[in-house]
């Protein structure tokens, strides 16, 4: 093994001995690297379709999405594993400790945008795109307020969802089956 390893060294078309990560735009002056991973096409795919990068939508839009994704997922961990699991306001326990967190995260995001914070930059991976949502305190505050909105509505909607469980499988229980 040690030997395969020292005989690789010697030989500039043995593709152990490539480099695969550059500068951007091949510039040494750049801080940002090239790696496989951050410049891959599934990558920058997936990066860009995210609601902070993806093009063509309001500021609003990106703050609901956003906030719908955080309400709905943050209500299991408190509901499945808070103090109040095993009793039977478990899910309104959930529901509460959600909406106090989605107002919290709301707090310092409001915090945090009348910092002045600095502009965004295009990176690698976001292909040269910054959205002009995090430039101006309005957008800021568009944003913020499309994730309050939607963080508690995606909360509502998981509790919601996780009352009435036994209900949606009757109605669904052919499609499951």
């Amino acid at each position: 093994m040690a030997q395969a390893i020292d005989a690789s060294k010697d030989r500039p078309g043995d593709p152990r001995n490539q480099e695969v990560v550059f500068p951007a735009g091949r510039d040494p002056q750049n801080s940002n690297l090239e790696t496989p991973v951050n410049s891959s096409g599934l990558v920058k795919w997936f990066i860009n379709n995210l609601p902070a990068y993806r093009p063509g939508i309001t500021d609003m839009r990106r703050g609901l999405e956003v906030g719908m994704a955080h309400g709905y997922w943050v209500l299991g961990p408190f509901t499945k594993l808070g103090p109040l699991r095993d009793t039977d306001v478990a899910n309104i326990a959930g529901l509460i400790s959600t909406l106090g967190m989605v107002a919290i995260m709301t707090a310092t995001m409001a915090l945090y945008a009348a910092s002045n914070p600095p502009q965004p930059v295009a990176t690698t991976t976001t292909g040269g795109q910054v959205p002009s949502t995090f430039k101006s305190p309005e957008s800021w505050n568009n944003y913020i307020s499309g994730f309050l909105i939607g963080g508690v509505g995606g909360a509502v909607f998981a509790y919601f969802v996780l009352t009435n469980i036994a209900i949606i499988k009757n109605v669904f229980g052919g499609l499951f089956s």
